[in-house]
């Protein structure tokens, strides 16, 4: 028999949002469709070893580390994912047909909409072309000084933030207050999240640890079973409407499966804060709440380089992973994601339910590094 915590019912859904964990008809539940685990889970399991080596090593690690590979590399598979983003934006937008039958075609026109205004408005600052990114954009420094300046942040003790250019600031924040630094590894290519502390750094290398190549240079890479509790979450967006809190991020749905591990982790709840910083120009009020994904991640305050806006949110926020919507195809990319459903199975004795196949597009099949 499943625990009731383990247990958690969805209805019937329509498609995914960007090939990540399909899901649709939100907000309701219905017995059979969804299982995840609670944070209760991770004490009956041996632990996932993530990491690396100690942190007793970590001038050595740094040593060894090839930061001009591990660009390369990190480049290379951008390219691809976003060519990958554009090829399936284009045929959303442009194609009436397949815009008709899929219902998250609206985020495209949305996400484009935005994109195209700050690369002509030069809002947009480096890497350009922000499209098919979390884009980076002007004033991104002011509207971190103001998120370090909420309440919530002052009293947070870590910070889980995403690894992309406009948050770059906020990540230095973090460290440089002494908090603990949470952040994913790139599109979980690599293993799940590192954490960052002030007292592993010097105050030579603490702008580097707040790019990809110092995360992965000088982050203790974690696990699933990692202890941990995280008081504030910053997510990138694409646009946002500060009327319900609804989100729109690049459109590779990660942001929502590093939420959904969190949930398993226990390290968060309903609770936490979620906040995004952007510039005005994304704050948009035309996202239909009716026609959000289940597991989209609303968020509760918007930083902008001229204000601060605390929404009346009242969508949702997800409980977990959605193991039922997840294709064979995108598990098999993300072992973190095997590794979960592996130790879930064998802890219930069942097989959990998995998503449709689907056919990812070429440039989508990233090979995997040696080990």
């Amino acid at each position: 028999m499943h625990s009731p915590e383990l247990l958690h019912y969805y209805p019937k859904f329509h498609s995914m949002d960007s090939y990540m964990i399909r899901l649709s008809s939100p907000f309701t539940y219905n017995h059979k469709c969804c299982l995840f685990a609670n944070q209760k889970l991770s004490r009956h399991f041996s632990s996932f070893n993530f990491r690396l080596q100690s942190r007793k090593n970590s001038t050595s690690d740094a040593k060894e580390f090839d930061e001009s590979a591990f660009e390369a590399e990190r480049l290379r598979l951008d390219a691809k994912a976003r060519e990958s983003m554009a090829q399936i934006s284009k045929t959303m937008t442009e194609t009436t047909a397949e815009a008709e039958a899929d219902p998250k075609a609206w985020k495209w026109v949305i996400r484009k909409r935005i994109w195209d205004l700050m690369e002509a408005q030069n809002i947009a600052q480096n890497p350009r072309p922000v499209h098919h990114r979390i884009p980076n954009f002007v004033g991104a420094s002011s509207a971190a000084k103001k998120l370090s300046e909420l309440e919530a942040f002052v009293m947070a003790n870590c910070v889980k933030v995403n690894p992309d250019s406009p948050q770059k600031q906020v990540r230095f924040l973090t460290l440089s207050d002494g908090k603990k630094l949470l952040t994913p590894q790139p599109r979980l290519r690599t293993g799940f999240f590192s954490i960052l502390e002030s007292s592993m750094l010097t105050p030579s290398t603490i702008n580097e640890a707040c790019t990809s190549v110092g995360i992965a240079k000088y982050g203790r890479p974690i696990g699933l079973d990692e202890k941990i509790k995280v008081d504030v979450i910053v997510i990138g967006s694409v646009a946002v409407d500060p009327k319900t809190g609804a989100r729109l991020g690049k459109g590779e749905g990660f942001a929502e499966l590093e939420y959904g591990m969190l949930r398993y982790m226990g390290a968060i709840d309903d609770s936490t804060p979620v906040v995004t910083s952007v510039h005005d120009c994304q704050i948009v009020d035309d996202i239909p709440v009716e026609k959000l994904l289940v597991h989209d991640v609303p968020v509760d305050i918007i930083c902008t380089p001229t204000q601060v806006i605390f929404t009346n949110r009242t969508i949702p926020k997800p409980q977990g992973i959605y193991w039922d919507k997840l294709s064979p195809e995108k598990l098999g990319q993300i072992r973190i994601l095997r590794e979960l459903k592996s130790r879930i199975e064998q802890e219930t004795g069942q097989k959990l339910p998995c998503g449709p196949s689907e056919k990812l597009p070429p440039t989508a099949q990233r090979r995997r590094r040696l080990s």
